[in-house]
């Protein structure tokens, strides 16, 4: 069993303000709102770099939120897995889609609070479709979606707005599609559609 999340300090800690000094150090600024309740699913778009991850967590240090983030568990093997769950990382075995949405579901509703952060494009190279677990998840958790972003053209980090899942999935995506409309990654030409796998 994982420890229970911090509470958010209310004063900036000797990391938080480094964090927010290197940001600005690089030309970047975050703008964090937290998550309107206890669980919330964010995800983050575009993914197409693995500098995301660095612009990323230095946003959530410097925002001094409690969030965790969904990571292939091949990360969390050998010397570096410690290093990454203390980081607020979570494994997910990409090879069991279904039990990977009922296990995060189950975590969700068992802890008092989980801010969760998933890269929905599952991989920094193109794809057709985003995977369709976050989606899925935030239904069956009934927890809000967070919309973040790290656009790289804008030099801006951002998680201020939440939606709530309808289940109708057409009218959700496009929703999602028009608010990253103008987003860029690292590289605009990876980043992946904004639409799910047709079912067959």
């Amino acid at each position: 069993m994982s420890p229970p999340d911090p509470p958010r300090s209310r004063t900036a800690s000797p990391l938080r303000l480094l964090a927010r000094g290197l940001l600005a150090l690089a030309g970047w600024r975050a703008e964090i709102v937290p998550p309107p309740g206890p669980r919330c699913i964010i995800i983050v778009y575009p993914h197409t770099s693995n500098w995301d991850f660095v612009v990323g967590y230095l946003a959530k240090l410097a925002s001094g939120l409690p969030l965790r983030f969904v990571g292939k568990d091949t990360l969390f093997r050998g010397p570096f897995g410690p290093l990454f769950r203390r980081m607020g990382g979570i494994p997910v075995d990409r090879r069991a889609p279904r039990g990977f949405v009922g296990a995060l579901a189950e975590e969700l509703r068992r802890r008092p609070r989980m801010w969760l952060a998933i890269a929905p494009e599952g991989t920094r190279a193109y794809r057709d479709h985003l995977k369709s677990g976050f989606y899925r998840l935030a239904l069956e958790a009934g927890a809000p979606v967070g919309l973040g972003y790290i656009d790289w053209r804008a030099r801006r980090v951002g998680l201020d707005t939440y939606v709530t899942m309808t289940g109708d999935e057409a009218a959700d995506l496009q929703r999602i599609r028009a608010f990253y409309a103008g987003k860029a990654g690292k590289r605009p030409a990876q980043a992946s559609a904004i639409r799910f796998r047709e079912r067959r």
